[in-house]
């Protein structure tokens, strides 16, 4: 039997702001909701955040026209403060995220499995999307 390795894709962004206000803003349900979104017709109404190895988390992702919505969720591998952030997706699928502290300013650097349904550079600019929105959000407020 054949097992096929999944595709890693990897988007990131260097935010004006130290690492711990990047960290809070990242883990925070409160945050989570204001900039987890791919596009401005889709927001984040709710988000729950158990930040601990073992812990889970849920982002209510909807389209603002009430045409669509899912729950992005799943489970924690790899919690280092200020440092790392690993998880399991509820289809198994592996996130890996890596806060870089440099000073006044943290490079965040965001590595997921693809998914087989849609191409891969599709996943690439709606996780990059987000990204970018976290960085606008987080050097704004």
């Amino acid at each position: 039997m054949e097992t096929s390795q999944p595709t890693k894709v990897t988007v990131q962004a260097v935010i004006q702001a130290p690492v711990e206000k990047v960290w809070r803003y990242w883990t925070e349900p409160d945050h989570i909701t204001k900039w987890n979104q791919a596009s401005e017709d889709w927001h984040a109404p709710r988000a729950e955040n158990d930040l601990r190895v073992g812990g889970k988390f849920l982002t209510r992702m909807e389209a603002k026209d009430g045409s669509m919505g899912f729950d992005f969720g799943g489970v924690y591998d790899v919690v280092n403060r200020h440092e790392a952030i690993g998880y399991t997706m509820e289809d198994g699928r592996r996130v890996d995220i890596t806060f870089v502290d440099q000073g006044n300013e943290t490079k965040v650097i965001e590595t997921f499995d693809a998914e087989s349904s849609n191409p891969v550079e599709f996943q690439q600019a709606g996780w990059q999307a987000i990204m970018d929105n976290f960085k606008a959000y987080t050097e704004q407020n």
